[in-house]
């Protein structure tokens, strides 16, 4: 696909993108990690509604390196107080493990200037996933075209929701890159990103 040109007067993308990067996280931060609750009663001033939002689960690497500690944690308490005492101490592991990964499912967020994910135990939009929309490409439904950069996934996967690639610039407006993510609704995510699905 042909690459956008820019009118002469415009800034250059990377100077665009990190003032969006700054609009999208004061955009965002106004709204609690549930936003379908709306804005957070502490915002002076009313945001913007969001373009797009969706819960997205953990990954699977993070999945299995919990459920990794969780085994590791009651197999050392086995072997070195006893296997009864690892039995008693299961539950609180298993709760512990729910709990990490409750904290670490994401929120993929679409605001008027970027995309990213924000962490629910850290309340937080997360910096290294901030894709200003001036940096978008494009959008497809899974798999991307052979020429396109190797899309790094966010997210693992949940039932009824389809992978889309969304191919985009770096920070220095310059380099390609994409990600992947399962989303509920592929088109309206296009939209949001300014991006319709063909």
């Amino acid at each position: 696909m042909a690459r956008r040109t820019r009118r002469e007067n415009d800034e250059p993308p990377a100077v665009r993108a990190a003032r969006d990067r700054e609009r999208h996280v004061s955009q965002v931060t106004s709204y609690g990690f549930f936003a379908s609750r709306g804005p957070k009663r502490s915002v002076t001033v009313t945001p913007a509604p969001l373009r797009y939002w969706q819960y997205v689960l953990v990954s699977p690497g993070v999945a299995a390196a919990t459920v990794a500690a969780v085994v590791v944690w009651l197999v050392a308490l086995g072997l070195i107080s006893g296997w009864a005492a690892a039995r008693s101490e299961a539950p609180l592991a298993v709760v512990l493990g729910l709990l990490v990964l409750v904290l670490a499912t994401s929120r993929l967020t679409v605001s008027d200037f970027a995309v990213s994910n924000d962490i629910a135990g850290l309340r937080q939009t997360s910096s290294f996933g901030v894709v200003p929309l001036v940096l978008v490409e494009d959008v497809v439904l899974a798999p991307a075209p052979a020429d396109w950069p190797r899309a790094k996934r966010r997210g693992g996967w949940w039932p009824g929701r389809r992978r889309v690639v969304v191919r985009h610039l770096a920070a220095d407006g310059q380099r390609d890159r994409a990600f992947s993510v399962r989303v509920r609704d592929p088109h309206a995510f296009a939209e949001a990103l300014d991006r319709p699905l063909g």
